[in-house]
């Protein structure tokens, strides 16, 4: 798929007042300075679509762009930032689950990963609870050009590894780089094959 159109279309804390069309949803989540906004950019063609920040934590609303006129990619808040406040994660954790339980649009979920890190607590506790609410994702291991393709090699069989501990299979992933394009062509192509059968 080749993205060819990509609006900004709102921002929103409550899930109630999203876009009221129904046309296939993707969202993009990961833990703060996952890489995710410039993800966002690079599979959009878009240096400026969804706004990057070396704070992590910028992200607070839930965005949706409309992408070629038929379909949603929403930029929801990162999770696991520890500088924030106490009522802040906990909004912010509120809007999350308001939109996971609640958004009848959804597909899936692309949960952002950084390869460089060993498997983190708050990851694995986010992948359990998307399974225990029966919502379909995908995960997109991020900042694949930081690494050599031994290290993310090695990388993920830990992550695949220790996913398998409690899963009785691995769900879709993707290796990707923001950087160099790496991943964007099998994303977007998963994403054209979801839309397809729906």
């Amino acid at each position: 798929m080749d993205i060819k159109k990509a609006v900004f279309v709102e921002s929103n804390t409550d899930v109630e007042k999203c876009p009221d069309r129904n046309i296939p949803e993707y969202a993009f989540i990961g833990r703060s300075n996952v890489g995710k906004s410039s993800l966002i950019n690079r599979l959009c063609d878009k240096k400026k679509l969804a706004k990057t920040s070396g704070r992590p934590g910028k992200t607070q609303l839930i965005n949706h762009f409309l992408i070629n006129d038929n379909w949603f990619l929403v930029d929801l808040p990162g999770y696991g930032y520890a500088k924030t406040s106490k009522s802040q994660r906990k909004q912010l954790s509120k809007i999350i689950d308001q939109y996971l339980r609640g958004r009848e649009q959804l597909v899936l979920i692309f949960l952002l990963i950084d390869i460089r890190h060993d498997p983190q607590p708050n990851d694995l506790k986010f992948i359990n609870e998307l399974g225990e609410n029966g919502v379909p994702f995908a995960l997109v291991f991020t900042k694949a050009d930081k690494l050599k393709p031994d290290q993310i090699k090695k990388n993920l069989g830990v992550y695949c590894e220790r996913l398998l501990e409690t899963w009785q299979e691995l769900p879709p992933y993707f290796v990707s780089s923001a950087e160099t394009g790496t991943g964007k062509k099998q994303i977007l192509d998963f994403i054209a094959d979801t839309n397809a059968k729906l």
